[in-house]
């Protein structure tokens, strides 16, 4: 078990390890703080991402890998810290029950940082509802730059799950200007990409201006800073622009910054987080939600491109678990040893491999270890990895912590690239939009085409009317596989990718692209995990 948070070590001596002192942070309570910006200076480190194969539904462990990581880089007597993504109240309540990793490989104080942390999504979730009622406001009062209702295109955000309010309708009663609108969940607000992409204040002001929201009647762009509204937005988000401090299970300083989700946005904790982590430790571990396909596509081609960013190293995680599932085990079956099937389920590992080859960066597999994994099916995940002259290292951190993530941590210092060698994007910035999308289709997802609907042929012709090809490209697509179809398991090939819609988030610096039946609300399971969270003799229970 975790230890309990009354044992954690005090913020300002996790914030010493990283050469802060008092003057650098500002604390919330005895176990959280936030960093001033300006004691983020040039990095110095060297930057490991942790990704995954395909996401099963037994899980794959991500975060607590990374978390794992860094405690056996730090049981090795190295400088580390981890930067990790915020959690959503929307998986907390749904499906998960929580974020913070797992067993000995969490970060604490672990309800809190599920829960309500520093406020930095409550932050987001209200400035992005005040642009939206600004928007109808300026509406309602009929301002001089009245904006089209028909063509509004900034919805409301909430951070729970709720399909009730993907489409609702608004201004009824005589209260306003009535118009269909949305919820988006506050994960896929571009106000949270945003705030995760932003290098500072002035950068952070310079986004939200250009957010575009809507268009006049004459079919002209109307931006936020048009609106005249960034700089109370930006009076919102001052706090929440700040990463936030805590630490490990075993005391590793952690940074817990942004949660953009990796299938319906952009998947990685804040640049400034990260830039955080690499000034002050010799080494800094950030992972990329989902799969490689999703979040670390992303991670190379959004986050690294603007912000000067490369890695060392890129250890993919995998399960025996999740093999099987990829090799047509059943849920039930899971448990019973059956080294075919992880052979069969290896094409997918071996797709996110050639993946990250085609980017020129380091692979290194890490089996996240389960009790119930048999010798024999662990050595056919060895073998293959040895024929392909990948590095790989069976971890335990779940049940050991940092004394059972050694040996991974050993591997990466091993065969991580002494000094950086450039990556290679997936695509260029001046390919027309639908080039890049093919680019991502096939290099990275093992794709044969796209498909465009006549809505997204639309939207690009609206993109191409403001100038805005030149921007890198945000595909939301299902997680559960390499094509935009959650049935297809495994190493899928010979298939399309749908693109929908295209959404234009000039704030954040992307073109979201909105493949198959991809939502940007999510609803709740059959039974959620809110059903098992409580507070049961004052302590918080459920949320794992």
């Amino acid at each position: 078990m975790p230890p309990n948070p009354a044992s954690l070590r005090p913020i300002l001596e996790v914030a010493a390890e990283l050469g802060l002192g008092p003057d650098g942070i500002i604390p919330y309570g005895h176990d959280k703080a936030k960093i001033r910006l300006e004691a983020i200076g040039a990095p110095r480190g060297r930057l490991v991402l942790v990704s995954a194969i395909t996401p099963t539904p037994a899980g794959e462990g991500k975060t607590t890998t990374s978390i794992g990581l860094a405690q056996g880089l730090r049981r090795l007597g190295q400088s580390v810290c981890v930067a990790l993504r915020e959690p959503s109240l929307g998986p907390v309540f749904g499906m998960k029950g929580g974020g913070t990793g797992g067993g000995l490989s969490r970060v604490q104080p672990s309800a809190q940082i599920n829960l309500h942390f520093t406020g930095d999504l409550h932050a987001i979730s209200a400035a992005h509802n005040l642009l939206a009622t600004l928007i109808d406001n300026h509406l309602f009062r009929g301002a001089e730059q009245v904006l089209n209702p028909r063509r509004i295109l900034w919805p409301r955000a909430l951070d729970v799950n709720d399909r009730a309010l993907r489409n609702v309708v608004v201004g009824l009663g005589g209260q306003g200007v009535p118009r269909e609108s949305s919820f988006v969940i506050t994960a896929a607000s571009e106000l949270m990409a945003i705030l995760c992409l932003a290098t500072g204040p002035a950068d952070l002001r310079a986004r939200i201006g250009r957010i575009l929201v809507g268009f006049t009647p004459a079919r002209e762009a109307v931006t936020v800073d048009d609106l005249g509204f960034t700089g109370a937005l930006c009076a919102l988000l001052s706090d929440a622009l700040m990463p936030n401090l805590v630490q490990t299970t075993e005391g590793v300083p952690a940074i817990v910054h942004g949660g953009p989700f990796a299938n319906i946005a952009h998947g990685c904790s804040s640049i400034l987080g990260t830039r955080a982590a690499l000034h002050m430790a010799d080494w800094a571990i950030t992972e990329a939600g989902f799969g490689f396909d999703l979040g670390a596509e992303k991670f190379f081609d959004i986050k690294a491109r603007m912000a000067g960013l490369d890695t060392a190293a890129v250890v993919l995680v995998c399960t025996v678990r999740a093999l099987k599932y990829h090799g047509g085990v059943g849920l039930k079956d899971l448990e019973q040893p059956d080294p075919e099937a992880v052979s069969r389920g290896l094409p997918n590992l071996e797709k996110h491999l050639e993946s990250i080859r085609t980017l020129g960066e380091v692979a290194i597999v890490a089996l996240n270890r389960f009790s119930a994994d048999d010798a024999s099916e662990i050595e056919v995940i060895a073998q293959r990895c040895a024929a392909l002259g990948i590095p790989f290292a069976v971890s335990d951190h779940f049940g050991s912590g940092g004394d059972g993530a050694v040996e991974l941590a050993k591997a990466v210092m091993e065969h991580a690239e002494k000094t950086s060698i450039p990556y290679k994007p997936t695509y260029e910035l001046d390919l027309p939009v639908v080039d890049k999308i093919r680019a991502v289709t096939r290099k990275i997802y093992g794709g044969r085409d796209v498909v465009l609907t006549r809505e997204a042929i639309r939207d690009l012709g609206v993109v191409k009317q403001l100038g805005l090809t030149g921007l890198p490209i945000c595909i939301a697509k299902t997680q559960s596989s390499l094509s935009d179809d959650p049935k297809l398991r495994g190493r899928p090939t010979d298939f399309d990718v749908t693109v929908r819609r295209v959404r234009i988030s000039a704030g954040a610096g992307f073109l979201v692209v909105l493949t198959g039946d991809i939502l940007t609300m999510p609803g709740l399971p059959r039974r959620p995990a809110a059903h098992d969270i409580d507070v049961v003799d004052g302590q918080i229970v459920g949320v794992e």
